[in-house]
């Protein structure tokens, strides 16, 4: 068995007035002899008890229960969803036979279209979280929320510095697209910079997006899979991370950057990584990480299929002229949403791998850009991805 149950310290009692909390309401794996049936269930969430491929965050495997009993307390809005609390992996002799365990289980989840909500631990998490895309024969899309690209060196083996070398080292590799959220300068030197331009990955300044946190939204619209660095969340908000630093994000973009995750019909998987208990102040970082599962969740339940086909009719079509007839760009609005997207179904590629990857996720704001008769940074982009 790869899961243990969840230990009955995180059930206490509710410290607030009211009835409902998710303590009470959750569907819960608490005995060896009696796991969950998966059928019917949308949502699960997995505790990582695993540090051994963290830098520097001795600790970080204790955070999972702390998160867990901060979240049982918070009050449950959605009778219509169905969630599974299926306790934790196993850690394993080996921190192989961790990854492994993982794998298994999220294999098992997306398989019964389960969405996993993991949480503690480390970030290196997140290369077992792509590789368990490998047997769907789909490109998929990665957003990280890190103030790191944790590239690694050359020489280094798995961990949560250097997990994307292994991502974009992997063979077969699938991976399409590769975004980072909040990334700080001081902290990146600038060959790591010009290798993330190279291979035309997204990457976007911390200072980029503090003012206008909605930019955010189409980012993530384009994820398969998010992983959160709680380092990424300032230090006020967020003390319980060894690696904690004076800037980041605020809790409250924090919780909007996870609502947007909810709402992205196509995403299904994300992961809060590198919380360290030994390092909180009052339980300060596990209620905000409760609060951005909460919204993520909130925004799960408001999801819609929004995602554009070549034969839909729910969009509004706008058609742009760049320069002197040198490049029109079609640009759709959901009728419903309001969300954007360019279309590059002109890209016809021979390999249908691509064929999901003809509609990119942008902002009323690019549209705005090519009405000014400027071509979009993300139209090119991916124009060069597609070619």
């Amino acid at each position: 068995m790869f899961l243990e149950p969840v230990p009955e310290k995180c059930f206490t009692t509710n410290t607030r007035p009211g009835k409902n909390t998710f303590g009470e309401t959750l569907t819960v794996y608490r005995n060896e002899e009696d796991f969950p049936d998966l059928e019917g269930f949308q949502l699960a969430l997995i505790g990582i008890k695993e540090e051994r491929g963290a830098v520097d965050n001795h600790g970080c495997a204790d955070g999972a229960d702390h998160i867990r009993k901060a979240f049982y307390q918070l009050f449950n809005h959605h009778d219509d969803l169905k969630i599974v609390d299926l306790g934790n992996i196993r850690s394993g002799q080996e921190i192989s036979d961790t990854y492994y365990a993982l794998n298994q289980v999220l294999t098992e989840l997306l398989k019964e279209h389960v969405l996993p909500i993991l949480f503690g631990g480390s970030q290196d998490m997140t290369y077992t979280m792509y590789q368990v895309y490998e047997p769907t024969g789909k490109l998929i899309n990665i957003a990280t929320v890190d103030p790191l690209f944790d590239l690694g060196n050359d020489n280094d083996g798995l961990t949560s510095r250097s997990y994307l070398s292994h991502i974009i080292l992997h063979q077969p590799n699938f991976l399409f697209n590769f975004t980072n959220i909040g990334y700080q300068s001081y902290y990146v030197d600038n060959e790591s910079i010009d290798l993330m331009k190279q291979l035309l990955f997204d990457t976007y300044r911390l200072g980029s997006l503090k003012q206008h946190i909605e930019l955010t939204e189409p980012l993530i619209r384009n994820a398969n899979i998010l992983s959160i660095d709680m380092s990424a969340i300032r230090a006020a908000d967020a003390p319980g991370v060894k690696n904690a630093s004076p800037n980041g994000f605020n809790g409250e973009e924090a919780c909007r950057m996870t609502r947007y995750a909810g709402l992205n019909y196509k995403l299904s998987s994300i992961g809060f990584f590198e919380y360290n208990p030994h390092y909180d102040i009052n339980s300060r970082t596990a209620n905000l990480i409760a609060e951005m599962i909460w919204y993520f969740i909130e925004g799960y339940s408001n999801r819609q299929d929004d995602l554009p086909t070549m034969e839909s009719t729910d969009f509004k079509r706008f058609n742009v002229q760049i320069g002197e007839g040198e490049q029109n760009i079609i640009f759709l609005c959901h009728k419903i949403t309001g969300k954007w997207w360019i279309d590059m179904s002109f890209m016809h590629a021979d390999d249908p791998r691509y064929e999901r990857h003809h509609f990119i996720p942008c902002s009323k704001e690019d549209y705005e850009q090519a009405m000014r008769n400027e071509l979009p940074d993300k139209w090119w982009q991916f124009y060069q991805k597609l070619m």
